[in-house]
């Protein structure tokens, strides 16, 4: 791949100035086309040190309107990011639409130099190669346009200019000793450079591999590659056709299996016993949170249910005895304007908890292909893609040690009106009660019908369902709290 490369490609610099001028213009026209068509692009920088990435970067954007991108130096992560899954810090750097985010090295450090310096473990290789595939598939499913770019250079062109870098005062702060290592191990860091390219160049997201020993050469290619991968893209969007949406689903197919039909809401307890146990699950959950916090493991229990179904009042019940240094509450409705500029995903990386702390997500991404699938916020085309993705995301989740928990909550239809008519004359708890829970209720059919969906396309062994029993608040609260606290000791 790499080796094939012919690395005595070159540009006279006459030549080079006509098309690198006409190039930085032409970026510049495309920059604020993608502005107006809300197209958000991800550039990739990679290759080895003294490659010239940092002088490729300044061309690229010479001629770009400053407040429409950011360039992104990845470094070595911090401490506060290895706390959460690696791709977590990138996540946060995302572009919202209409804007260009270029990452001067990327995700891609993790599989090259961590695994280099064996920060990496061997094992966890194809595991992280399948999350970075999956990543970038997300993102150009939703709509971002992705140019990727290595660029090559020989050995002996590496160590001449990591040489003359390290000899100039004014450059030599940039070469890191893990540049000399490239140089020094350079067959080592070539092997794991052509797998990574390999196993990472699909056709949503290819790479374009650049013969960097000629810099002029280079700042052509890719400054070229990257006018074609930005028209396409504003091509593409401009002819994209939604295909007219299925009619709503209101009953489940006889082959579709019922979950929420098969859980017996007969199940209750008395208040006597619901204040014994609840006593002694809270002391429990309280032992645990410290064994948590020791050694660092995160938690996140996501709750979803219908209108009225208990979810706060379970959630209260498990933060009640709680530290509440150690745990977070976030509690999820309709995306903000800001929000919306991003993969809907986006904004559930944001709040993730770090090690040691309980996370506790009040709604969640499951909004996707519940309440955005009913309500036609989601395309028919888009919340039928978020399985996978949502399978993607907590299998994530689950390799970066997280304890997660998903409940959903169930009453049948009968219970919800009482409580609502009992919200309704409670001056107290009126606030709770609105008229989209109104309509919400007349839709029970096609929420059923989409609930038993998600329940069957995302109970993977790494993030299994728990359906609770919940026309008893204390039968559920106490379900809910001897859940939490078997996960934890399963995970501890």
């Amino acid at each position: 791949m790499l080796k094939s490369l012919d690395l005595t490609l070159s540009l006279d610099k006459a030549t080079y100035r006509e098309q690198i001028e006409a190039l930085m213009r032409r970026l510049r026209v495309l920059q604020q086309a993608c502005r107006e068509q809300n197209l958000p692009v991800v550039v990739v920088l990679e290759g080895w040190a003294a490659a010239g990435k940092g002088a490729l970067v300044k061309k690229m954007v010479n001629y770009m309107d400053p407040r429409g991108f950011v360039v992104h130096p990845i470094v070595a992560s911090t401490p506060q990011e290895q706390a959460y899954p690696f791709l977590w810090r990138f996540w946060q750097k995302l572009p919202p639409q209409g804007h260009i985010a270029i990452f001067y090295h990327s995700w891609y450090t993790y599989v090259l130099e961590d695994r280099l310096f064996d920060r990496l473990k061997e094992k966890d290789v194809p595991t992280v190669m399948a999350q970075i595939n999956a990543f970038e598939r997300q993102l150009v499913d939703d709509g971002v346009a992705i140019a990727k770019f290595n660029l090559h250079l020989s050995r002996k062109e590496l160590k001449k200019r990591l040489k003359k870098s390290a000899d100039d005062e004014l450059t030599a702060w940039r070469v890191r000793p893990e540049d000399w290592q490239q140089e020094k191990r350079y067959k080592e860091y070539l092997g794991l450079l052509e797998e990574m390219l390999l196993r990472t160049s699909t056709g949503v997201a290819p790479w374009t591999l650049v013969e960097g020993n000629c810099k002029r050469w280079a700042r052509v290619k890719v400054l070229s590659q990257l006018v074609a991968t930005l028209t396409e893209a504003l091509d593409r969007k401009a002819i994209q056709i939604i295909p007219p949406a299925a009619p709503p689903q209101t009953e489940l197919l006889p082959t579709e299996p019922n979950f929420l039909a098969k859980v017996d809401l007969d199940l209750a307890l008395e208040k006597d016993e619901y204040r014994q146990r609840l006593r002694q699950a809270q002391i429990e959950l309280l032992k645990l949170q410290h064994k948590i916090d020791k050694h660092r493991i995160p938690v996140l229990l996501l709750f979803e249910g219908w209108d009225a179904a208990g979810k706060g009042g379970a959630i209260k019940r498990l933060t009640d005895a709680l530290d509440p240094r150690s745990y977070r509450v976030s509690t999820y409705a309709a995306p903000s304007d800001e929000e919306k500029q991003h993969h809907y995903l986006w904004r559930f990386w944001r709040r993730l908890p770090p090690g040691g702390i309980i996370g506790i997500f009040d709604r969640s991404w499951y909004g996707r292909v519940l309440v955005e699938r009913v309500e036609g916020f989601a395309t028919e085309i888009e919340w039928r893609r978020a399985y996978r993705e949502i399978n993607e995301f907590e299998a994530q989740l689950q390799s970066a040690g997280y304890v997660l928990a998903k409940f959903w909550l169930q009453i049948d239809p009968q219970e919800q009106l009482k409580r609502f008519e009992k919200r309704k004359n409670d001056p107290f708890k009126s606030y709770k009660l609105t008229e989209e829970d109104w309509r919400n209720r007349e839709k029970w059919n096609l929420y059923e019908v989409a609930t038993n969906h998600a329940i069957a396309r995302t109970n993977t062994p790494a993030a299994p369902w728990t359906i609770v029993p919940a026309n008893n608040k204390y039968y559920a609260r106490i379900f809910v709290l001897e859940t939490v606290i078997e996960a934890i000791k399963t995970q501890l």
